[in-house]
């Protein structure tokens, strides 16, 4: 059973620029499933997993295992490698980035750049493979996508035995977050009163713009002009619109930034630290 050539002729069906698929629209029809279905042995209906022979799919790898963040405009590219082993060597493998609770519910995706994965030969009977995807937030993510995502993989051997994991990674794609910040008086008398302001915003897939993000935890850090290190002085939440304000007593020359630890749907960010003036 040779099935490679399949890949070639789905790509046009692979048309995922658009998958940002509604929910009431998210069955077997979409642009994802039709891929899968076209690449499964023996026509298979549906993502299942499918072992034929003693072909593996391990070690795999997203975005060199950080999480994918996205702003509201930007395209990010990503790298997908596994490692595919099968007794004849590997003939050929391919994976797919996708969104939902199972595959007969997918509600959005990302189509490789290239028609199947780059496999390098390590040895006889193993080869790493790597597929880039790139993610445009304009056409393919939507605000409900933030969050946990899939990688589907398939990996064939030399003699035609085949594996196929519809899940077999997680991993998290974001929405990208920024922080700004300001510190004045400056410059400022010691034991005075400085007020730190900022905001905390994110991009919004929706509206492929960034928007104000209240009611989140956020840290004012300090460090002085003479460290390289950041220390926590206080914790503040921000408000309406994302506005960030609090104050402190002058002490030394140095900077102030806030910090936000993100959360699974936004990305972590600091801003740059503001340099104050004591005197």
């Amino acid at each position: 059973m040779r099935i490679r050539a399949s890949v070639a002729v789905v790509t046009g069906a692979l048309a995922l620029s658009a998958l940002a698929v509604p929910a009431a629209q998210a069955d077997s029809s979409n642009p994802v499933s039709a891929f899968v279905k076209s690449i499964e042995p023996n026509g298979a209906v549906g993502a299942t997993d499918y072992v034929d022979g003693d072909t593996t799919i391990s070690n795999v790898v997203v975005n060199g295992g950080k999480a994918v963040v996205v702003g509201a405009t930007a395209r990010k590219t990503v790298t997908v490698s596994f490692t595919a082993k099968d007794d004849s060597g590997i003939e050929w493998g391919a994976a797919v980035l996708w969104h939902g609770s199972t595959f007969d519910s997918i509600d959005g995706g990302v189509e490789p750049n290239e028609d199947e994965a780059v496999c390098t030969t390590v040895n006889a009977t193993t080869s790493t493979c790597k597929q880039t995807f790139t993610i445009d937030p304009r056409t393919q993510l939507l605000n409900k996508l933030a969050g946990g995502w899939k990688v589907w993989a398939l990996a064939q051997g030399k003699d035609a035995d085949l594996v196929q994991k519809d899940n077999v990674k997680g991993f998290s794609i974001q929405r990208a977050s920024q922080l700004t910040v300001n510190a004045a008086p400056e410059p400022v008398k010691k034991g005075k009163t400085i007020t730190v302001t900022g905001k905390l915003t994110r991009a919004d897939w929706d509206t492929n713009k960034n928007v104000g993000l209240s009611g989140q935890s956020v840290v004012l850090q300090f460090r002085k002009a003479s460290s390289s290190t950041y220390t926590n002085v206080k914790g503040i939440k921000s408000t309406s619109g994302g506005a960030l304000k609090t104050t402190v007593k002058a002490s030394v020359d140095g900077y102030y930034r806030y910090t936000y630890a993100g959360i699974a749907s936004t990305a972590a960010v600091s801003a740059t630290g503001d340099y104050i003036d004591v005197n």
